[in-house]
C-alpha cells in the first residue's frame, strides 16, 4: 500500500477486497427497497441488515461506533444523517427514508447511502430526491486523475445550490479502505478550511462521496439522542453515498451489485 501525506493509495488488489465490501453494501441497499413501505418500523429495516450482512461474513461498521446503538442510519424526512432506528417509528405514504450502511468484509470497508420514497411522494420530495442523486453523479463524474478534491466538491455544490437546493456542511465524504473514515476530508462544497487535504487524485484514492442536500437551509441541528441530525428548518432532506475507486480509466463506483 502506497501513502503521500498519510492518504493511503490502495493497490489493485485491495480494490478488489473493497469492491467485495461494496458489493455486500449494495446487495444490502438491493434488498432494503424491497422490503421498505407504509408501516415498517426503521428497527425493523436494521434487524434485517444486520442479519442480511452477518449471514454473508460481514461486519456492520456503524455498531458500536462511537456509541452509536444500532447497525444502520436511518433517517426519515427532515432527519439529515445518524436516525437510529426505532421499533415505534413506522414508515408512512409520502415519506422519505435515508438508509446510511457502512460494512466490513475480508478486512476492508464499503459505504454507501440511498434515500427511497414511500409510496406517493410529492413532486418537491421527487425533486429533492433527483437533484442530491444528481450531484452525486456530478461528484463522482469529477473524481478523476489529476483533478483535486475541491473538483468534486465544485461539482456538487454547483449542482445543487444552482437548483435552489443547499448542501449540508457539517458533514463531509471521507477517505475510505481498511478504516471506515481515512483521510482525505471530502467536502461537498467549496471551503478554504479544507485546503489542507485538497490532494490531487491519484490511481487508487478510494472515496466515499456523499452529498446532502436540503430544501431549504443548509443549517442542521442535532437532537437530544446526540446522534439524529434534522434541518434547522424542518425541511426535507435527501442522503446519497457511494465508494468510489480513483482508476487510470476512470472512477469506478465499488457499491454497485
Amino acid at each position: 500500500m502506497l501513502t503521500y501525506s498519510v492518504i493511503e493509495l490502495k493497490s489493485p488488489r485491495e480494490i478488489e477486497k473493497m469492491r467485495e465490501a461494496g458489493r455486500l453494501v449494495a446487495q444490502t441497499l438491493g434488498e432494503v427497497e424491497r422490503m421498505v413501505g407504509p408501516g415498517v418500523t426503521t428497527e425493523e429495516i436494521d434487524h434485517f441488515i444486520r442479519d442480511f450482512v452477518i449471514a454473508r461474513g460481514g461486519e456492520l461498521l456503524f455498531y458500536r461506533y462511537n456509541g452509536f446503538p444500532a447497525h444502520s442510519c436511518i433517517s426519515i424526512n427532515e432527519e439529515v444523517v445518524h436516525g437510529i432506528p426505532s421499533g415505534k417509528r413506522r414508515l408512512r405514504e409520502g415519506d422519505i427514508v435515508s438508509v446510511d450502511v457502512g460494512v466490513k468484509l475480508n478486512g476492508y470497508c464499503g459505504d454507501a447511502a440511498f434515500t427511497y420514497p414511500i409510496g406517493r411522494i410529492g413532486r418537491d420530495a421527487e425533486k429533492l430526491l433527483a437533484v442530491c442523486r444528481e450531484a452525486l453523479d456530478r461528484g463522482i463524474a469529477a473524481a478523476v486523475v489529476g483533478n483535486r478534491v475541491s473538483d468534486i466538491s465544485r461539482a456538487i455544490q454547483d449542482f445543487a445550490e444552482g437548483r435552489g437546493y443547499s448542501v449540508v456542511r457539517q458533514f463531509v465524504g471521507h477517505g475510505i479502505g481498511r478504516r471506515m473514515h481515512e483521510k482525505p476530508q471530502v467536502p461537498n462544497y467549496v471551503d478554504q478550511g479544507f485546503q489542507k487535504e485538497d490532494v490531487v487524485l491519484r490511481p487508487g484514492l478510494v472515496l466515499a462521496i456523499e452529498p446532502m442536500v436540503n430544501a431549504g437551509t443548509a443549517e442542521v441541528l442535532t437532537l437530544k439522542d446526540k446522534w439524529t441530525v434534522i434541518t434547522q428548518d424542518k425541511k426535507l432532506s435527501a442522503h446519497y453515498e457511494h465508494t468510489v475507486a480513483v482508476m487510470v480509466e476512470g472512477p469506478v463506483i465499488l457499491t454497485l451489485p
